[in-house]
């Protein structure tokens, strides 16, 4: 039935208890593992199986194809459902990357049955490492079965949140300190982080739906189980409304962002305008002072003619009389454009 795959199996034991009794070096050894202890469970960690892989597993196990339809398909929303004995939990993870100053998301899906949990991870991180070891030191806990682990699987990934809001709230500090220290080429910024604040609140916002079904599917005496759903979704609530809190930022700092770029556009039109209405107040001036110019230089230059028969050329007071055309040409002129603040 199973056959040599390159798929990556994480971890792989069968637990009696809460104690660790066997640890299969494949998984076409856990069933016979688990056959051998009837009162215990198997809990399987793969990393990215391919579809072939997950038929495979489901045969072996008795899993129902609707939920390795599921669990091939990535990209899925958070979602808890049930066939049967058997359920299917879809997880978002996330964490952030200092270097690169973003947010990098996971999924996750826990398969859990009467006597199995398997632990699929079709990214990077969490890989659940500590979270196994943490589960082994308390075999009260672990004892519980696979509702543990699903359990556990939960927490760990609600508690990966934190460090994630702590990054986006150094982000949005870091961009309030540039729009306000004059630094308003921001808007790309805003963007990306409302996305990503965006995407994390799609991670978030299904559990606490998700938890109140898994609650309501416990015994009544599940006492414990219960106590520990309360305690993750008391913090799935804290992260919600923080990045509520936060995407109200980002839409606040995205219209502080425009006003701020309108109002150096305003200044930069106004700056440009007036420099224009210099330059036109500077123009009439030169042109005033040419239009004057030019008037003398007209008459100096019709008198400079070498015609003998010219109006007033041997006239005794001929000279004095260009001499006052001109003055008074100019004169007139310098008048007109005084008057109408040319000059």
């Amino acid at each position: 039935m199973w056959e040599e795959t390159n798929m990556v199996m994480i971890d792989n034991a069968v637990y009696v208890a809460g104690v660790r009794v066997a640890s299969p070096l494949g998984i076409d050894q856990t069933l016979p593992a688990l056959e051998s202890h009837p009162d215990g469970f198997a809990w399987v960690g793969l990393y990215r199986p391919d579809t072939a892989e997950l038929h495979a597993l489901a045969t072996d196990f008795g899993v129902h194809e609707l939920i390795v339809e599921d669990a091939s398909q990535g990209h899925q929303r958070p979602k808890f459902e049930r066939y049967g004995e058997t359920s299917l939990t879809v997880l978002r993870s996330a964490r952030y990357l200092d270097a690169e100053e973003r947010v990098d998301f996971g999924e996750v899906h826990v398969i859990t049955g009467p006597r199995t949990a398997i632990v699929i991870r079709h990214s990077e991180a969490p890989n659940f490492a500590e979270t196994r070891r943490g589960l082994e030191a308390e075999p009260a806990r672990l004892a519980e079965g696979p509702q543990a682990v699903l359990f556990a699987v939960l927490d760990e990934i609600v508690d990966g949140y934190e460090p994630v809001l702590a990054g986006l709230e150094n982000d949005i500090d870091e961009i309030e300190d540039a729009l306000f220290s004059g630094g308003h080429e921001q808007s790309q910024r805003i963007y990306e982080l409302s996305r990503e604040v965006i995407a994390f609140q799609r991670a978030a916002t299904p559990l606490p739906g998700m938890l109140v079904s898994m609650a309501a599917r416990l015994p009544a005496d599940a006492i414990e189980q219960r106590r520990a759903l309360r305690d993750v979704g008391d913090h799935v609530t804290r992260v919600i409304e923080r990045a509520s809190a936060y995407r109200s930022l980002l839409e606040n700092a995205l219209t502080v962002n425009a006003a701020l770029v309108g109002q150096r556009q305003n200044d930069e039109t106004r700056i440009l305008t007036e420099a224009s209405l210099r330059q036109s107040e500077e123009m009439k001036k030169i042109s005033s002072w040419a239009a004057i110019i030019f008037a003398p230089s007209l008459i100096g230059s019709v008198y400079g003619m070498n015609f003998h028969n010219m109006p007033e050329l041997s006239w005794e007071w001929g000279y004095p009389f260009s001499i006052a055309l001109m003055v008074g040409f100019a004169g007139l002129l310098y008048g007109i454009f005084k008057k109408k603040h040319w000059l």
